[in-house]
């Protein structure tokens, strides 16, 4: 079974999110800050990464940062996810190696597609 750290503020969302992936077969790690994804990304080696941009503790930007510079988790694809309508966050997130995103709110269609785009399925 692979493995998916979801690190997601919203609740609600979060745990919608767990359902959704463990109905696509995922284990489901999740943490709720910036401070504890990098910790939990060591930890559980997710074969992906759903990382909200705007989280308690530092910016998903900053997390994608320190994936991306420790040798277990700098080759973890990253699926960047938020509800900003600022078109630069796209932008930035174009530039982290082997990252995709996705703009609040989504459907699970579209999770499923960016899930086989980044090979995780």
């Amino acid at each position: 079974m692979k493995k998916v750290l979801l690190v997601e503020d919203d609740e609600k969302l979060s745990l919608a999110l767990r359902l959704r992936l463990g109905h696509m077969n995922f284990q489901v790690h999740s943490v709720s800050d910036a401070i504890r994804a990098m910790d939990e990304a060591v930890k559980s080696h997710p074969d992906v990464v759903l990382l909200d941009i705007n989280l308690p503790g530092g910016d998903g930007f900053m997390v994608a940062d320190r994936l991306r510079n420790h040798h277990a988790t700098m080759s973890i694809p990253i699926i960047f996810i938020t509800a900003s309508e600022r078109s630069e966050l796209e932008d930035k997130a174009s530039k982290v190696t082997r990252s995709y995103f996705l703009r609040k709110p989504f459907d699970a269609f579209q999770l499923q597609d960016t899930m086989e785009a980044c090979e995780c399925l």
